[in-house]
């Protein structure tokens, strides 16, 4: 099981590489690995999702 600082340091790392691609990539990832039948790993993606949305912060209108 990851843990949330796993979870942070995988979500800053996509931040830093993928810019404003990373919450969709990370949401790829997950959708990826829930069709192939793997929700540990798709649980993990999502937790980094949400990691990202948080690091976002709100959007502007």
């Amino acid at each position: 099981m990851t843990d949330s600082a796993d979870v942070s340091a995988v979500a800053r790392h996509l931040f830093e590489t993928q810019g404003a691609k990373a919450i969709a990539e990370a949401a790829q990832k997950a959708a990826s690995f829930e069709k192939a039948g793997e929700p540990q790993q798709a649980k993990h993606w999502r937790r980094v999702e949400a990691a990202l949305r948080e690091m976002r912060g709100p959007r502007e209108s």
